[in-house]
């Protein structure tokens, strides 16, 4: 859950549904979008429309889709006579004004690969045009296309590894890149079959976490699919590691998925769920995070959920927004290989 910036704030993401509200259509209707206007520090906001005129204070426990982390007023370097920004000029302004409140509200433990994102809530047009000048500025979680996915419980207290619950697929997006997450009868990249959660302690290494991964979601594959030969499926298993900088915040988890065998390093779509139908229920973290999600009106940034790194033998993270790529499949079953989202 738009446009997500990188710059000096490494891969803190600004979320461009901010332009939505910023630029969309100005009509009287939107002098009563008063809660995202009126929040503060600490508040949950939902909404289903997409100009945000049905945006409601919720309980941070229940479904939410922004989370304020504070105020800015911007009116020192944008006066009055000041020209609208432009979606590019928001996501600046969102930097240079809200990267900081972010990181202050979560006591400096914001995962810069995790799945909250940095974003704000400006005035739209008519209100800049009468001098308001004061963002909102907060955390959310968005799908790779910046579609925001429901959050529930504040981000203080939740563990911010970017996973998905057992059971969603995800897109296989343009570019040979992971998309959102769609309903499995879809042509999609993977499927995820459960989340590993590492023990607390020093950073292992990636080699170190590729050793536990291997083992955990072999066994997780198993029990998911209850033992089908995924090699005869031209399907594989693969998995997330943790960068250090996501460790050393507190991000434990990560996926266990499969996916099926790519020609080089090009992601092959494929339909269908490997899951059990005789299984046991899945267990998830939340109320149902999501199996798909709706568009955005309008593209936005790099993705959230992508690639945290490189493949296993690398110890440095590569850029965000890059695609899933397994290495060459093993003769073992079933099959494994490593990945980072």
């Amino acid at each position: 859950m738009l446009g997500a910036f990188v710059g000096a704030f490494g891969l803190l993401m600004v979320s461009a549904f901010t332009s939505v509200l910023a630029g969309g259509p100005v009509s009287g209707k939107r002098e009563l979008v008063n809660a995202a206007y009126q929040a503060v520090a600490g508040d949950c906001l939902n909404w289903a429309k997409p100009d945000l005129s049905d945006a409601q204070k919720v309980d941070c426990a229940a479904a939410h889709r922004f989370e304020v982390t504070g105020t800015a007023d911007i009116a020192a370097g944008y006066p009055k006579e000041a020209p609208f920004p432009n979606a590019e000029a928001w996501e600046k302004i969102s930097q240079d004004n809200c990267a900081q409140a972010a990181t202050t509200y979560m006591s400096g433990k914001l995962d810069p690969k995790g799945k909250y994102g940095v974003s704000s809530l400006n005035p739209d047009e008519n209100r800049w045009k009468n001098g308001d000048r004061q963002l909102r500025c907060g955390l959310q979680v968005t799908a790779p296309s910046g579609a925001p996915l429901p959050s529930f419980g504040s981000a203080k207290t939740q563990d911010q590894s970017n996973v998905y619950d057992p059971g969603v697929c995800v897109a296989l997006g343009e570019n040979n890149t992971v998309g959102d997450p769609i309903e499995c009868a879809q042509p999609h990249a993977f499927e995820i079959i459960g989340v590993v959660q590492h023990p607390e302690g020093e950073y292992l290494a990636p080699e170190k976490q590729d050793a536990v991964m291997s083992e955990q979601c072999a066994t997780i594959a198993t029990e998911y699919t209850g033992g089908a030969d995924l090699k005869a499926k031209g399907l594989l298993v693969t998995w997330d590691v943790r960068a250090q900088e996501s460790w050393a915040v507190g991000s434990r988890k990560a996926n266990c998925k499969i996916g099926a065998v790519p020609e080089g390093e090009k992601l092959v779509a494929w339909k269908g769920s490997v899951r059990n139908p005789n299984g046991a229920p899945l267990t998830t973290s939340n109320p149902p995070q999501t199996t798909s999600v709706k568009p955005q009106d309008e593209p936005t940034g790099a993705p959230l959920h992508s690639e945290s790194g490189k493949p296993s033998g690398s110890t440095q993270p590569s850029e965000s927004g890059k695609p899933d790529k397994p290495d060459k499949p093993s003769s073992s079953a079933p099959t494994t290989t490593t990945e980072n989202r």
